[in-house]
């Protein structure tokens, strides 16, 4: 799979994973354990973006 296309893959779930998340809490009674589980999805979805945007981004040189 294309570097770009897997991002902007991750990026769309980073993204549909955050409206959940704010629909649940939205929620009178959020339900603890969805939200635990949402956000650890969402931060580990949030890595692996971030790992790739460093690996398609030329290398900067340091002085």
């Amino acid at each position: 799979m294309d570097l770009a296309v897997r991002l902007n893959s991750l990026m769309a779930k980073h993204a549909e994973i955050e409206r959940e998340i704010e629909t649940e809490n939205a929620k009178p009674a959020p339900d603890e354990v969805r939200m635990s589980a949402l956000k650890k999805q969402k931060l580990k979805l949030k890595d692996e973006i971030t790992d790739l945007q460093r690996r398609s981004s030329p290398a900067v040189a340091s002085a």
